[in-house]
């Protein structure tokens, strides 16, 4: 069994891919810089968990093609857009449409591509590494998005888990959209002595958007069955039933957070997302065992086409030279058998 080790931080290959490695007591985390600077681990080496879904090496060649179902991408902008039109001030963004089951555009831009990395490092407490889109003219997202603009990731690593902090800086001459959202993919089970039927969750949601058949909101709400009520209690599986589903958040002793438990080995895993984000996508893979994605998101899909109030659907944005940051955190709670 793994013991506890000093922090530190370096670069190393993963699955044949440039990643940069952190450690920290009984934690480990890997980042892929060149594939949207996803974390695609987060570990307990000593108990051997894997709290992230990971993609075996015999999946890296679909993961680089469609980099969503592992790890933490990062949407910007996320979700579906209808026909890939983003109306802004007055004016129409085109987006491709890669969706062709919808005819929208889905994900954004910053998942897929490379990102920089500023510099990692370590001392006596903590790792850490730094990654950052810097978008001028010339740049790839640019001529989607026509707005100068910085977006940093910095992940630290510590014996209290996992830090992930955000930040987005508008560099250019006018208000620019700053709209977000991680496609989390969570292992359930994350232990190897667990199996899917241990684990139970639990998720601060408040309101089930009605989609309709292009998967985009009505703007109306849908009445909450039995067990998504549960879903705000806990003690339901990940995988009660088929789940592509889209809630407001309604948040928990002031926070904003999923909450999923390995009942066999009595550890809760906690993803605290902040709460600026005012909107949940939760997605099973069809209810299918293995892992499920709930995704902390900024805003309503397809907020720009939607006539509600813009602080109520997270569609806000970033004046000239104004910044917008918030932090998450991942860690696990063990809890003492009564």
């Amino acid at each position: 069994m793994s013991t506890t080790t000093a922090p530190k931080a370096y670069e190393a290959d993963y699955q044949g891919e440039r990643a940069v490695y952190l450690q920290s007591d009984r934690f480990e985390a890997i980042v892929l810089p060149e594939i949207g600077a996803n974390l695609i681990a987060f570990r307990d080496t000593v108990n051997q968990y894997r709290f992230l879904h990971e993609p075996a090496l015999e999946e890296m060649a679909s993961f680089k093609k469609s980099p969503i179902i592992h790890g933490i991408p990062v949407l910007f902008p996320p979700n579906r857009y209808e026909d890939g039109k983003f109306p802004w001030n007055g004016k129409t963004y085109e987006f491709p449409v890669n969706e062709p089951s919808t005819g929208n555009h889905l994900h954004g831009f910053l998942h897929n591509i490379p990102w920089s990395v500023e510099y990692y490092g370590a001392n006596e407490q903590e790792s850490w590494v730094t990654l950052v889109q810097k978008v001028t003219p010339g740049h790839p997202v640019y001529s989607y998005l026509p707005h100068a603009f910085t977006i940093k990731l910095r992940y630290t690593l510590s014996e209290h888990g996992l830090l992930q902090h955000l930040f987005v800086r508008n560099d250019g001459e006018d208000a620019m959209p700053c709209l977000l959202a991680f496609h989390t993919a969570i292992n359930a089970p994350f232990a190897p002595n667990s199996s899917a039927s241990d684990y139970t969750f639990q998720m601060t949601i408040g309101n089930r958007w009605a989609l309709n058949e292009r998967m985009l909101p009505t703007g109306e709400f849908q009445p909450l069955t039995a067990d998504e009520e549960m879903m705000k209690r806990g003690g339901l599986s990940p995988f009660f039933a088929a789940m592509d589903n889209h809630y407001t958040v309604e948040p928990q002793n002031g926070r904003n957070r999923m909450e999923l438990t390995d009942n066999r080995n009595n550890v809760t895993l906690v993803y605290d997302v902040g709460t600026s984000f005012k909107q949940w996508m939760i997605w099973n893979n069809n209810a299918t065992e293995g892992f499920f994605c709930p995704e902390p998101q900024v805003n309503l899909v397809n907020a720009p086409r939607s006539s509600l109030p813009a602080d109520e659907i997270g569609l806000f944005s970033l004046e000239p030279g104004e910044i917008w940051e918030e932090t998450g955190r991942l860690y696990p709670i063990t809890k003492k058998k009564l």
